[in-house]
């Protein structure tokens, strides 16, 4: 049987995900006091809840800061009740968060009276540092609406029921920032590039034109081989110690065209050599 702890920043996207789960037949508890974990994943071991074999609950910074301080023991016993048990932790920029309490009118709920907001944030963000440390899977929703959330999580989570190694190629734009959910970060911005052809910049490194400019240069050649050649290694050795879930990010000045070639030959590479191989490109969603 699977838990799967959902924790992360207020307005980071916690809901969307748990709502996610429970559509995809978890059994799923919002807001669960992080003190009753143990105690709860004992029950469900019990009572074999045969019906669900994968389960999701929801656990925030309302968990009080006693309970947070002890969440690596929580843990512990935790899985000593022998559930399977991955963690999850969704977050995003202050700037983003700001704009989406202000979006929503919603209060945040560590603000008090005459607090500000950005304030807040920072708070929540120090009360759930042991989660951050402890996460399996971190999640950047910064850039990633409600929609594209579903997906990454349907993605990331369902695709990885069997508990393997999920590995995630995604290219992004360094002009819109880098992902902070990376492993592994490769800059591509030494390639040649193709937004300097006029035919070539409104197309995409999915296009035939681009791929065709690409996989003849040498240098894109050998930064291919030597990613290739790095990941066979390492990917195996993340594996072994039983990690779910592995990002590796490649990056260009825009996430248009370098990068997204590079990341649709590694996915094609590797998703023959390893199971639960996925792909995402950030900045073309």
């Amino acid at each position: 049987m699977k838990l799967v702890i959902i924790s992360g920043l207020s307005g980071s996207g916690k809901t969307v995900a748990l709502h996610t789960l429970e559509d995809e037949n978890f059994y799923c508890v919002d807001n669960l006091p992080l003190g009753l974990l143990p105690g709860f994943a004992e029950q469900v071991m019990n009572h074999k809840m045969n019906v669900y074999d994968e389960i999701a609950v929801g656990i925030d910074a309302r968990s009080g800061v006693e309970n947070l301080r002890r969440f690596n023991e929580i843990i512990r016993l935790t899985k000593e009740t022998g559930i399977q048990l991955e963690i999850v932790f969704l977050h995003a920029s202050v700037n983003e968060l700001i704009k989406r309490f202000s979006d929503t009118r919603r209060r945040h709920p560590l603000a008090k009276k005459g607090m500000p907001l950005a304030e807040a944030i920072d708070i929540e963000r120090d009360l759930l540092l042991p989660v951050i440390t402890a996460a399996d899977l971190t999640i950047d929703t910064s850039r990633t609406n409600v929609h594209q959330l579903r997906a990454l999580i349907k993605e990331r989570l369902i695709h990885n029921a069997e508990g393997k190694l999920s590995v995630l190629f995604q290219s992004f734009g360094f002009k819109h920032s880098v992902p902070t959910d990376s492993d592994f970060v490769f800059d591509a911005r030494c390639l040649p590039n193709p937004h300097w052809e006029p035919l070539l910049r409104p197309l995409t490194g999915r296009d035939d034109a681009v791929i065709n400019f690409l996989k003849d240069q040498q240098d894109v050649i050998d930064m291919f081989t030597h990613i290739c050649d790095f990941m066979q290694f390492w990917i195996p050795k993340f594996s072994a110690q039983n990690r779910y879930y592995l990002t590796v990010s490649i990056g260009c000045t825009g996430g248009q065209h370098r990068s997204v070639y590079l990341a649709e030959q590694l996915y094609k590479h590797f998703n023959s050599r390893f199971e639960n191989v996925s792909l995402r490109h950030r900045e073309m969603e």
